[in-house]
């Protein structure tokens, strides 16, 4: 699929991996600055969606913008790499994922500038945007360099809540770094487009500021979920624990309620930290042996009070966080995995996501199930009649008791 550039004119910035969860916003939020905007992406049918002015995933505030710019031929796509030639600043919104090892692949990123070298050309900027692991700028440079292409490459970390973007990239600082300072000062230029402030640091900074930020998080929710773990096997309720400590006592405002802690980030990100620093990021393996534990220890009480082969159990919620359609790396499948050893019969509900066709209607899940588990606290289940069933409730989400 390729439309032609806005107003035939060509792009000022072409957004590679464009329809994804970080580029499409950052896309429609550059268009909203008058840029002209071309997002290339090799998945087709998220671009079709996208033509017809539709977000491809949820993304607040998102879809009004889009269909006005689409409408207005302000954003182009295309999923062929060579409209890309010619194009002054390049973002790739494509990361290091991590393998079955816990080890950063870059792969991915080498495969990306392979399909993108024979449509390079000297002067462009090259910004990495999505999560890498320490020294990826530095070797991409090179890398290009050694084959031919005197680039300019930056490395600038997104670092919304995904689903707030829009809002979030417009209202926080930007990261910005350069291999080079002109470099830096290409991307400084872009970018100070839609923030309100520019943060400079250089590449490998920059690639440590975005891991420690999901890193601290990761940890930080780790450390809530020890502690509901610690509190739930003492047979202590860990919210009235969590409400004592918090009455009027400011130091203790930031601990969060338990909650399964996943999606396409934190662990990810916080694995790489772990990775690349020869393991010295040891509170980053304890988050996510304490994180990744939760399913195995809800599974563990259940069965204390249940015999589980004899029950059919419901898991309402299977994105990876509330009110999101995201299900990548959601602990919800890990926790149906296991209960589909266990019991006799799992049953999924969730009202956004789509795909997976196992996920009844809410209604069906209540009716069939002897027990229910909310997996995802999504703000649409609050007035939810449970109709008399058993429910855990890590999150304390209905606010009576856990049910572990």
């Amino acid at each position: 699929m390729k439309r032609s550039e806005p107003d035939g004119r060509p792009a000022d910035i072409c957004v590679v991996g464009g329809a994804g969860h970080v580029g499409l916003p950052l896309s429609i939020v550059f268009a909203l600055k008058g840029q002209r905007v071309l997002i290339y992406d090799i998945d087709r049918t998220a671009l079709a969606t996208i033509a017809r002015g539709e977000m491809p995933f949820m993304e607040e505030g998102a879809e009004p913008l889009l269909k006005d710019l689409i409408g207005r031929d302000a954003l182009s796509l295309t999923a062929d790499p060579a409209a890309i030639a010619g194009v002054p600043t390049l973002i790739i919104t494509i990361g290091t994922p991590v393998d079955k090892f816990f080890n950063p692949d870059l792969s991915v990123i080498r495969q990306c500038a392979d399909d993108l070298l024979p449509f390079l050309s000297d002067g462009q900027l090259i910004v990495l945007r999505s999560t890498v692991c320490p020294g990826t700028t530095d070797w991409l440079a090179r890398y290009l360099l050694a084959n031919g292409r005197r680039v300019r490459v930056s490395f600038c970390p997104e670092r919304v809540v995904q689903g707030k973007a829009i809002q979030e990239l417009q209202s926080f600082p930007q990261i910005v770094s350069g291999v080079t300072a002109e470099a830096e000062e290409a991307a400084a230029k872009i970018f100070g487009l839609i923030a309100l402030d520019i943060v400079r640091l250089s590449p490998i900074e920059a690639e440590f500021a975005k891991l420690f930020s999901n890193a601290y998080r990761y940890i930080h929710f780790a450390i809530a979920n020890q502690l509901y773990m610690i509190a739930t096997a003492a047979g202590v309720d860990y919210y009235r624990v969590l409400d004592g400590v918090k009455k009027d006592y400011p130091r203790m405002q930031d601990l969060p309620s338990a909650g399964f802690t996943a999606g396409p980030c934190l662990f990810k990100d916080t694995m790489q930290l772990v990775a690349s620093s020869n393991n010295l990021a040891t509170l980053g393996h304890a988050a996510m042996l304490i994180n990744e534990g939760l399913p195995l220890f809800i599974v563990e009480r259940l069965e204390k009070r249940w015999d589980l082969e004899l029950l059919t159990v419901g898991l309402l919620g299977m994105a990876f966080k509330a009110d999101n359609d995201d299900p990548r790396s959601s602990l919800s499948y890990k926790l149906k995995k296991i209960l589909r050893m266990k019991a006799k019969a799992v049953l999924t509900a969730d009202p956004y996501v789509k795909g997976d066709p196992d996920i009844r209607p809410v209604d069906t899940v209540l009716s069939h199930s002897d027990l229910l588990i909310l997996c995802v606290p999504h703000t649409v289940y609050r007035p939810l009649d449970v109709r008399g069933k058993p429910v855990v409730d890590v999150w304390n989400f209905w606010g009576r008791g856990t049910g572990l």
